[in-house]
C-alpha cells in the first residue's frame, strides 16, 4: 500500500510539473529553447553560436543536440517536456539502484518513487522543465557509468561525453584516477578530447569562441555575479571582489576544494558508496566551475544519500537541509531584512555544495552507527481516565533534546508556509466585510459587542493607546519564541511536549483564514479607529502599507490570542512560583484586551484562537497521550538521588543498631528517630498517593507525566543511580558517615 501510494505521488508530481509547463503561454514556456529553435537558435543559425551570448553550452552540445531541437520545434515543446519526464524517471531509478548495500527490501522498493518525487520537486529540474534545459543528461550519463554491469570502456565513454557537455565534469576522471581506475580515467580524458575535437572540426569558429575567447564558457549567459551563478566565482563577485585579487583567491579556493573534495569522494568510493562519491565530485565541479547555473545543481540533491550523525536525533538534519535548499527559494530559506541572513539565502546552494564536498562527516559503512544510530530515550503513550479518546499507540515521544539546527530549519520553513498560505487566502473585500457583519450580529445577540466602545476608550487615552500599540507589535512573536528557547535549553522534554500543540494550532488557524476571510473592525468602515496604523483608504485596493506584507482579512481565528494562550498554559504548568503562573495566565487576558482595543480583532476571534489551541492540545494527546508536561531529567534525578540516600541511611542505621553499646531505639523526636520511618516510607513501593515520587525513583532518566487519577507512568530503561558527591558512599563523603569494615561485617 505504501509503495503504491508513493508511486501515485511521484506520478502526480510529474504530471503536475508537465501541466504547469504546457499551460504557460508560448512566450513563457521553454524559453531557453529559443537558443535552439529560435530565429537565432542552433537549428537556424548561420553564424556563430555565441554571437548573442545567449547560448551557454559547449560546441559539442550544439553539434549533437541539434536533432533534438527539431522535434521540440515541430511538437511545440510537448515531446521535449515528456522526454524530460522520461529522463527524470530513469535518473530516479538509477539513483535508487546505486544506494550502498546492504539495502533492505523495503528501502529497495520505496527508494525509486521517493527519488523521482524529490527530483521532480527540486529547483534544478523545475528550471529544466520550464526553460527547456538539457542539464539532466550529463548527470544521467555519469550515474549510468556507475552501474555494476557497465564495463570500463562504457564508463569512460559515458563520463567523457558528459564532460564534453559540461566540462567541469572532467573532474570525474580525477576521481577514477584516485580510486585506482587509471586506465578508465585516461580513456575518459581521451573521449572528452575526441568529442571536443569533433566539434572543433565541425564548428571551428564557435569552438575558438567558447574555449579561447570565453575560456571554457566563462561570461556566457547572464552576468557572472547574478544569483543564478552558484559557484565560487559568482560568490566572490557578489562579495565585491574584482580583478587580479578575485582571480587569485578563486584559484586558491578552487585548488583547495578540488584537492580535498576529490580525496573525500575517493574515500567514500572505496567504501562502496558510489552514489555519494559521485555527488561529492559533482558538488566540487559546481563550486569550481566559472558558471554553475541553477539548472545544473542536481548533484547537491544526490548528496542526500550520505548518512550523517551518530545519534538518532541527528540523522535527519542533513537530508532535511538538502531537501529544503534544493526545493525552496532563497526567500523561504532565510527571512528578509537581515543582510547577513539574506547573503546566506542567496548562496544557499553553493554553501550546500561546499558542505557536501568538504565538510559534512558522512559515515562509512563499517561504522557501528551506520545501521544502528544511538537511540533517543522515548516514552510510551499512556492513557488518562478519558478512555473514550482515541490514541495512536505506535507513537513514542522522544525525551532527549532535539537537534537545534533541525528545529530552526523546521521553524523557519513552517513560518514561511504559514505566511504564504495566509497571504494567499481569499481576500475579497465584500465577502470579508459580510463575515464581519455576521460576527457583529452574533456578538450583539450575545450582548458582548464591546469592540466599538472599548476601541474609542483606548483611542481617547494616550498612554493606554501607546502601550497597547507597542504590546500588539512586539509581544506576539517575542514571548512565544523566548518561551520556546527557554524550554529548549532548560527543559528539553517539556519543549518537545509543548511545541506540538503550538504547531497544530497554527496549522488549524490556516484553515480558518482560508475558509472564513474576515475583515477586522478597523477595516469595516464603521467608525473604528486603527490605533496602530492610522486611517485606511478602503476604496484603494492597496489601502495601507500592511497589504504589501500579508492578507488583512485573515482575522479568524486570532493567533495573537491563540499563541498567548499557549504561552499561558505552558507557563502555568512549568513555572516554579505562583506569581509566575498568575502572570502566565494573565498574558492571554491582556492580549485579548489589546487586540480588541486596537480594533484588530473581535471578541469571537479570541474565542476562535482559544479553540484552535484547545484542538492542538487534543491532537497532541492523541499522539502522545500526555496530559501534563513531563518530569524533566534534573528533577527526576534529584528525586532518585534522594531515594538512594534514604536506602543507604537505612542500611547504616540497621548496622549501627547491631553494634554493642549502641542505643537500638533513639529518642523519639530526634532526627535519628524520625529518619527510619521516613526512609522506610521512601523505600516502600509508591502507592496512589505517591505516584509522582515513585515515578521519579523508578525512572531517574525522565518519567512521563503523572496522569490525574490514573497512577500510571511511562518507564524508560536506565542504569542504577550511583552515589553523587556529598552522598553516603559518594566520592567526597565524610569518612565518619561511612560504615566501617567491622560494622559492615557485623
Amino acid at each position: 500500500m505504501a509503495l503504491a501510494g508513493l508511486w501515485v505521488v511521484a506520478g502526480l508530481l510529474a504530471a503536475r510539473q508537465a501541466a504547469a509547463v504546457l499551460r504557460l503561454p508560448p512566450d513563457q514556456r521553454l524559453t531557453d529553447l529559443e537558443t535552439w529553435i529560435g530565429e537565432r537558435g542552433v537549428l537556424h543559425v548561420r553564424g556563430s553560436l555565441y554571437d548573442t551570448d545567449a547560448f551557454t553550452g559547449t560546441p559539442f552540445a550544439g553539434l549533437v543536440l541539434k536533432p533534438l531541437t527539431r522535434a521540440a520545434e515541430q511538437s511545440l515543446g510537448v515531446a521535449w517536456t515528456f522526454g524530460t519526464l522520461a529522463l527524470v524517471a530513469v535518473l530516479g531509478l538509477v539513483a535508487a539502484r546505486l544506494l550502498p548495500s546492504p539495502v533492505s527490501r523495503r528501502t529497495a522498493l520505496l527508494a525509486a518513487p521517493v527519488a523521482i518525487s524529490l527530483i521532480v520537486l527540486s529547483l534544478p529540474v523545475r528550471n529544466a522543465f520550464t526553460l527547456g534545459q538539457t542539464s539532466i543528461i550529463p548527470v544521467l550519463l555519469v550515474l549510468l557509468s556507475l552501474l555494476p554491469k557497465t564495463s570500463a570502456r562504457q564508463s569512460a565513454l559515458l563520463i567523457g561525453v558528459a564532460a564534453a557537455l559540461q566540462p567541469a565534469l572532467l573532474l570525474f576522471a580525477g576521481l577514477l584516477w584516485l580510486t585506482g581506475r587509471r586506465r578508465v580515467a585516461v580513456l575518459t580524458g581521451a573521449t572528452f578530447a575526441a568529442c571536443s575535437a569533433l566539434a572543433w572540426a565541425a564548428m571551428p569558429h564557435d569552438s575558438w569562441t567558447y574555449w579561447v575567447h570565453h575560456i571554457g564558457g566563462a561570461g556566457l549567459g547572464e552576468s557572472p555575479d547574478s544569483l543564478s551563478n552558484q559557484s565560487l566565482h559568482g560568490l566572490l563577485l557578489r562579495a565585491g571582489l574584482r580583478g587580479p585579487l578575485e582571480l587569485t583567491l578563486l584559484a586558491v579556493l578552487a585548488a583547495a576544494v578540488i584537492w580535498w573534495g576529490l580525496r573525500r569522494a575517493a574515500h567514500y568510493a572505496r567504501d562502496g558508496q558510489l552514489l555519494l562519491a559521485a555527488a561529492i565530485t559533482g558538488c566540487v565541479a559546481l563550486a569550481v566551475s566559472p558558471t554553475s547555473w541553477q539548472h545544473q545543481l542536481l548533484w547537491i540533491l544526490l548528496a542526500v544519500v550520505g548518512r550523517v550523525g551518530r545519534r538518532q536525533a541527528d540523522r535527519l538534519v542533513w537530508p532535511v537541509l538538502v531537501v529544503l535548499v534544493m526545493t525552496l527559494n532563497r526567500h523561504a530559506l532565510m527571512p528578509g531584512g537581515l543582510e547577513g541572513l539574506g547573503f546566506i539565502g542567496d548562496n544557499a546552494q553553493l554553501f550546500a555544495a561546499l558542505a557536501a564536498a568538504c565538510l559534512v562527516p558522512f559515515l562509512t559503512r563499517d561504522a557501528p552507527e551506520w545501521n544502528r544510530p544511538q537511540p533517543s530515550p522515548t516514552a510510551e503513550p499512556v492513557r488518562t481516565p478519558y478512555s473514550w479518546v482515541p490514541m495512536l499507540k505506535f507513537w513514542r515521544r522522544p525525551l532527549s533534546r532535539p537537534n537545534l539546527l533541525l528545529e530552526l530549519m523546521l521553524i523557519r520553513v513552517g513560518y514561511w508556509g504559514y505566511s504564504f498560505i495566509r497571504a494567499h487566502a481569499p481576500d475579497e473585500r465584500s465577502l470579508a466585510e459580510g463575515h464581519g457583519r455576521q460576527i457583529l450580529s452574533i456578538e450583539s445577540w450575545l450582548h458582548i459587542d464591546v469592540e466599538y466602545w472599548f476601541n474609542h476608550f483606548v483611542a481617547d487615552t494616550p498612554w493606554l493607546e501607546a502601550s497597547m500599540n507597542y504590546y500588539y507589535s512586539t509581544f506576539h512573536f517575542l514571548v512565544p519564541l523566548s518561551l520556546l528557547a527557554w524550554l529548549y535549553v532548560s527543559r528539553p522534554a517539556t519543549y518537545r511536549w509543548a511545541r506540538t500543540p503550538l504547531a497544530f494550532a497554527t496549522l488549524l488557524a490556516l484553515f480558518g483564514f482560508w475558509l472564513y476571510p474576515l475583515a477586522p473592525p478597523r477595516l469595516m468602515d464603521m467608525g473604528y479607529i486603527d490605533t496602530a496604523h492610522g486611517p485606511q483608504d478602503l476604496n484603494d485596493p492597496d489601502f495601507g502599507a500592511l497589504t504589501k506584507l500579508s492578507n488583512q482579512y485573515a482575522a479568524m481565528p486570532s493567533l495573537h490570542v491563540g499563541w498567548s494562550l499557549w504561552c499561558g498554559v505552558v507557563i502555568a504548568l512549568v513555572a516554579p512560583r505562583l506569581w509566575m503562573k498568575v502572570l502566565g495566565l494573565l498574558y492571554p487576558v491582556l492580549t485579548t484586551a489589546v487586540i480588541v482595543g486596537t480594533a484588530n480583532h473581535y471578541l469571537l476571534d479570541a474565542v476562535g484562537g482559544a479553540a484552535v489551541v484547545a484542538a492542538g492540545f487534543a491532537l497532541q494527546y492523541v499522539l502522545t497521550g500526555a496530559g501534563r508536561a513531563p518530569i524533566e531529567p534534573a528533577r527526576a534525578t534529584e528525586a532518585g538521588a534522594a531515594a538512594a540516600r534514604g536506602r543507604a541511611a537505612t542500611l547504616w542505621a540497621r548496622a549501627r543498631a547491631k553494634l554493642p553499646g549502641t542505643d537500638p531505639a533513639p529518642a523519639p523526636g530526634t532526627a535519628a528517630a524520625t529518619a527510619p520511618t521516613a526512609l522506610r516510607d521512601a523505600a516502600e513501593p509508591p502507592g496512589p498517593q505517591s505516584a509522582e515520587a515513585g515515578s521519579a525513583e523508578t525512572d531517574p532518566v525522565e518519567p512521563d507525566a503523572v496522569k490525574p487519577g490514573s497512577g500510571k507512568h511511562d518507564l524508560v530503561k536506565h542504569d542504577s543511580v550511583e552515589p553523587g558527591p556529598g552522598e553516603p558512599g559518594g566520592p567526597d563523603a565524610d569518612p565518619d558517615d561511612r560504615p566501617a569494615p567491622a560494622d559492615a561485617a557485623r
